[in-house]
């Protein structure tokens, strides 16, 4: 009996549904904000449950929206949540759930991909990396135009240890649409396998929670949604800069149905690019026929440490986008000029277009 008054303790007093708060306030979802209303307490309430025990934990939540999540994070228990809102229409409705619970509940109305999430909470709540998460968790039902972009910035985030990472490997429970949340756990030689599958589990454990269909938002999105919990690893599996890592997997994964040296010889200008991705290929000792989908995580591992090395003693070769050299050679043929007098004109190109072999 004791137990449940305790948590009975936790609970919400009486105050209207967030359907009544929706229609108090006249609120509807922007569809170019790509905003979608999860209003079912029991599904709410499943979500809040993937990231663990909230008891007396730090929770920032991710646009709360009309806030059926913020009151599942607090009824779970939370001693004190920070909701990042960017819509002003959902200030008021936050601000009574903030009355109903004084002293838990904190609203910041601004962007979640500038505010700076390591002033949020004191540092005393930090942990050390090596040791267990702290009691803090990122928690968000993310409108599907900045998941891709956040969890990106979150990733990069996480191997530098800044924003939200200052505390120590605290852990996010997040949603995405079906088809990216199945990219971000794709094991290796499955369809999905993509950069953002290498991306997050060098660097993460990721779980695939559960899917809520479609039919349980309003408005009702064309697909289901996926929960996933990550929790960063003591130790990435690759130990280079995020940048850097994130250059090689991208080049890789630009041509999916080709073999893996296709991608790799993108790092390198064309007058030495069958040279150094022989090398590159033979020094991480990959089979250069591999499909991207097919690397493992050891063996990108491999590859990233390889070019790391060439950079060490060619370090322009960290600047060079093929890209760019592709576009100087359309111009130099429309112009009916050489590369070298765009490349000598110092106002014409960006100095990563004119790497030394």
């Amino acid at each position: 009996m004791a137990a449940s008054g305790k948590l009975a303790s936790f609970r919400l007093p009486p105050m209207p549904t967030v359907s009544e708060l929706i229609k108090l306030y006249n609120l509807r979802a922007e569809k170019h904000l790509s905003q979608n209303f999860l209003l079912d307490m029991k599904l709410t309430d499943k979500l809040v449950r993937q990231a663990g025990s909230l008891k007396d934990a730090h929770v920032y939540e991710v646009g709360p929206g009309p806030g059926g999540l913020t009151r599942s994070i607090l009824n779970a228990g939370a001693k004190e949540a920070i909701v990042v809102e960017k819509d002003s229409r959902f200030i008021p409705g936050l601000k009574l759930l903030s009355e109903a619970a004084p002293g838990r509940l904190r609203i910041v109305h601004g962007d979640i991909l500038t505010y700076r999430m390591d002033r949020g909470f004191l540092q005393n709540i930090s942990k050390p990396w090596e040791e267990d998460p702290p009691d803090l968790h990122i928690i968000g039902n993310l409108p599907f135009s900045v998941s891709t972009p956040l969890i990106i910035k979150w990733l990069e985030s996480m191997s530098n240890r800044t924003g939200p990472f200052n505390y120590g490997r605290t852990r996010l429970t997040l949603t995405f649409q079906r088809e990216v949340a199945e990219r971000l756990t794709a094991s290796t030689g499955s369809k999905q396998r993509s950069r953002l599958s290498v991306m997050a589990q060098y660097l993460c454990t990721v779980r695939n929670c559960f899917t809520i269909p479609g039919r349980a938002f309003v408005p009702k999105p064309e697909v289901d949604v996926g929960v996933l919990h990550f929790t960063p690893l003591v130790q990435p599996q690759i130990q280079q800069p995020f940048k850097l890592v994130e250059k090689v997997v991208r080049n890789i994964f630009q041509f999916r149905r080709k073999h893996c040296h296709k991608g790799i010889e993108k790092l390198f200008p064309e007058a030495c690019r069958a040279k150094l991705t022989q090398e590159m290929m033979q020094k991480a000792d990959v089979d250069p026929t591999l499909r991207p989908t097919e690397l493992t995580i050891p063996q990108i591992k491999a590859l990233v440490d390889a070019y790391a090395h060439i950079c060490n003693h060619e370090p322009n070769f960290l600047n060079y986008e093929f890209r760019e050299e592709l576009q100087l050679k359309n111009l130099s043929k429309q112009r009916n000029m050489p590369m070298d007098a765009f490349m000598d004109t110092p106002a014409s190109t960006q100095p990563s277009s004119q790497q030394p072999c």
